[in-house]
């Protein structure tokens, strides 16, 4: 089993930054690619990064094909600390939502696609106030 854990979420002025946190414990190694989801209030959940690790064939960071997202966000790793992080600069009101945080056994390919992933976090909350 794998165990994700969001945190960073908070009420942030419009134009701000923030940094979002995904610690990864359990089956660490299992773990092929991660992505960060965002579901605002009344909407479907939509897809805004993922990354791919462990065998450099794979490895890789996506982004959603977003004018509204593009540029603004950045996923990376801390390997040291199981952390999965997504950086979020420029923030925009429509980027409040409960972001999260999920995680596949597999090297998806679709990584955009919601349901392969196998594990899910709880959400943070973001809130951006203009």
């Amino acid at each position: 089993q794998v165990q994700l854990v969001e945190s960073g979420g908070r009420v942030v002025q419009t134009g701000g930054s923030l940094t979002l946190s995904c610690a990864v414990s359990g089956r660490t190694f299992s773990v092929k690619t991660v992505g960060w989801f965002r579901q605002a209030s009344g909407t479907e959940r939509e897809y805004v990064a993922a990354l791919r690790e462990s065998d450099p064939k794979y490895a890789g960071t996506y982004y959603a094909d977003s004018d509204a997202m593009r540029g603004r966000f950045t996923i990376s790793r801390d390997a040291a600390k199981n952390t999965i992080t997504l950086r979020i600069k420029q923030v925009k009101p429509e980027d409040t939502a409960v972001y999260y945080c999920a995680a596949s056994d597999q090297y998806l390919i679709i990584v955009e696609d919601s349901a392969p992933y196998k594990y899910w976090g709880q959400g943070t909350q973001v809130t951006v106030s203009s």
